[in-house]
C-alpha cells in the first residue's frame, strides 16, 4: 500500500510564494517519477511539474520560470517551490508517484488560493 501525504497549501497574495511537500510511504519502487498536478473548479486536472528518478524535470509552460520541482530520494519526498504566484494558479494541487500504469498513486490534494 502506497500513501502520499501532502502539506504546504494555503492562501497567499499575488506575487507571493508557497512550498508544497509530499512524502510517499509504503512499497515504493525507487525508479519512479514524482510530480504535481492541479485542478481548478470546472477544469480538468493538468500537469504542473514532474521529476524523474534521474532528476530530469518537465514543467507546464504556464509555470516555467516561477515553479521549481525537486526531490529527496532518501525521504521519498517531492517538493514544489512556487514563486510569483498568480490568481490563475488557484487550484487543488495533487501529488503523484508512478512507475508503471498500474502503480500510479495520488495524494488527497491541497488547496492553493492566490488572491489578487
Amino acid at each position: 500500500q502506497v500513501q502520499l501525504v501532502e502539506s504546504g497549501g494555503g492562501l497567499v497574495q499575488a506575487g507571493g510564494s508557497l512550498r508544497l511537500s509530499c512524502t510517499a510511504t509504503g512499497s515504493i519502487f525507487s525508479l519512479n517519477a514524482m510530480g504535481w498536478y492541479r485542478q481548478a473548479p470546472g477544469r480538468q486536472r493538468e500537469l504542473v511539474a514532474v521529476i524523474a528518478a534521474g532528476i530530469s524535470t518537465n514543467y507546464a509552460d504556464s509555470v516555467k520560470g516561477r515553479f521549481t520541482i525537486s526531490r529527496d530520494g532518501a525521504k521519498n519526498t517531492v517538493y514544489l517551490q512556487m514563486n510569483n504566484l498568480k490568481p490563475e494558479d488557484t487550484a487543488v494541487y495533487y501529488c503523484n508517484v508512478r512507475w508503471t500504469t498500474v502503480h500510479n498513486y495520488w495524494g488527497q490534494g491541497t488547496q492553493v488560493t492566490v488572491s489578487s
